[in-house]
């Protein structure tokens, strides 16, 4: 394998396309059980993160972009929040996994919202299929950890704001001291075997929890973010860093 195709897929190194895949393959394999598996996994506190996330989301008539959107859970309260109405606002579902977006759109129809300015979109994050300048507002949340290249993402979404438009992302992060050995613990022993017992595959749920300690530092990927162009770029933790909110505007 060429040094320069190399990437971690959690503590396994493979080839960029390889991860591609079996990113995919794990979410495939995890769709049916994913919310409640987030739920097990965070004792339900997943749900006060997603809270504050939605809060601070800026309020806009324009176009909203929420990537790797999973079951849609965010965009659906991003939805009811920002009350989008008019010609002009559009709210875009991104996921590379057509298995997730299905839940999504089932998501919002089990919730009574059909409307002509929601879309969903198969697409990497890496290779967006949107024109420059497309978006007032990118959010993303547990999902950019997952990307197999996490630089060539942040321009992307770079590329596709309008100017002055904000970039929020939730991610795992690095905790503090306080609560860091026994989160460590609880993620090495405990969430594979929830993931054993109810979502059936314990394999993708230890790649869950050996993706969220490749990550990067809150620090080091607010220098990622500002190296892409983004400006007043800042991060929030939550719960003793375990999350953190990531924001930066386009100039």
């Amino acid at each position: 394998m060429d040094n320069n195709d190399k990437t971690h897929f959690g503590s396994r190194t493979v080839s960029h396309n390889e991860k591609t895949t079996l990113v995919n393959d794990v979410f495939s394999s995890v769709a049916k059980h994913y919310d409640i598996m987030n739920d097990l996994m965070s004792f339900g506190v997943h749900r006060l993160w997603k809270k504050e996330f939605v809060s601070m989301v800026p309020k806009t008539k324009g176009s909203i972009l929420d990537l790797a959107s999973g079951s849609g859970d965010i965009a659906l309260k991003i939805y009811k929040n920002q009350k989008l109405i008019g010609n002009e606002s559009k709210l875009v579902l991104s996921d590379i996994n057509p298995d997730m977006l299905v839940l999504a759109k089932e998501n919002f129809l089990n919730n009574g919202i059909v409307a002509d300015n929601i879309s969903y979109v198969i697409a990497k994050g890496e290779e967006l299929p949107f024109e420059d300048n497309s978006f007032d507002v990118v959010t993303i949340s547990f999902g950019i950890r997952n990307f197999t290249y996490l630089e060539k993402g942040i321009e992307e979404i770079y590329r596709v704001l309008k100017p002055t438009g904000r970039f929020m992302c939730m991610e795992f992060s690095r905790p503090m001291d306080p609560v860091k050995f026994a989160y460590d613990k609880f993620s090495d022993i405990v969430i594979p075997k929830i993931g054993k017992y109810v979502a059936k595959n314990e394999e993708a749920y230890q790649y869950l929890v050996e993706s969220i300690r490749k990550f990067p530092s809150q620090e080091e990927f607010k220098s990622m973010i500002q190296n892409a162009g983004f400006s007043s770029v800042n991060y929030k933790n939550l719960s003793f860093g375990i999350v953190a909110i990531h924001t930066g505007h386009k100039v």
